[in-house]
């Protein structure tokens, strides 16, 4: 029932994302949820990760990532932060928006995900043990804000660091509806600096 009612409201509030140019997306967001904070960055840090075997974000490309860090020590907020994703997951996967979305949990071998049993859910472990912490921490280097609350990081369909959401204060349906806006916004066509650096990373 819960679902239903989601995706009802996901109708009624999609068209006034609609009535926004695609580059106000993220402004508007940004606009609704004090939690989100946009990036728009076309360079990622490396991501070396692995699930049943060597994952890379090369491996999604054409899908929305949404990705998160559940590093040792992180404790409660990362755990809350992985119950409100859960949240989004299960809204997301009773619309036609479950194929164009993967969720990717990273977590410490000490850690146990508690992600969703779904397919576009991937809990994933770094290559090399004790790297959790130092992926969140390249990761986190993308925002401008201070902050050590745990983020989740949205990359769009064309490889765009897209934009962040901090803690777990967002509401899910702010976060369902930025990525119901980005399933039907254009894949983000890099630039001649992102080719030119692209060469060098």
């Amino acid at each position: 029932m819960r679902s239903l009612l989601l995706v009802a409201l996901l109708t009624l509030a999609a068209p006034a994302f609609a009535n926004h140019p695609e580059e106000r997306l993220d402004e508007t967001m940004a606009e609704r949820e004090h939690a989100f904070e946009p990036t728009g960055l076309g360079r990622l840090p490396a991501l070396d990760i692995q699930s049943d075997g060597a994952l890379d974000l090369d491996a999604l490309e054409g899908q929305i990532v949404v990705l998160s860090f559940v590093s040792d020590g992180c404790g409660e907020p990362c755990a809350d932060q992985q119950v409100l994703l859960a949240e989004v997951q299960e809204a997301i996967g009773v619309t036609p928006m479950r194929d164009m979305v993967s969720f990717v949990s990273v977590a410490s071998p000490e850690v146990s995900p508690e992600g969703p049993d779904a397919e576009n859910w991937v809990a994933a472990r770094p290559q090399e043990a004790g790297d959790a912490d130092a992926l969140a921490a390249s990761f986190a280097a993308l925002s401008d804000r201070d902050s050590n609350a745990p983020m989740v990081h949205v990359i769009d369909r064309g490889g765009r660091h897209a934009g962040i959401f901090h803690g777990a204060e967002f509401g899910h349906v702010s976060m369902t509806l930025y990525i119901n806006g980005l399933t039907n916004a254009h894949p983000h066509e890099p630039g001649m600096f992102d080719r030119v650096f692209g060469v060098f990373q």
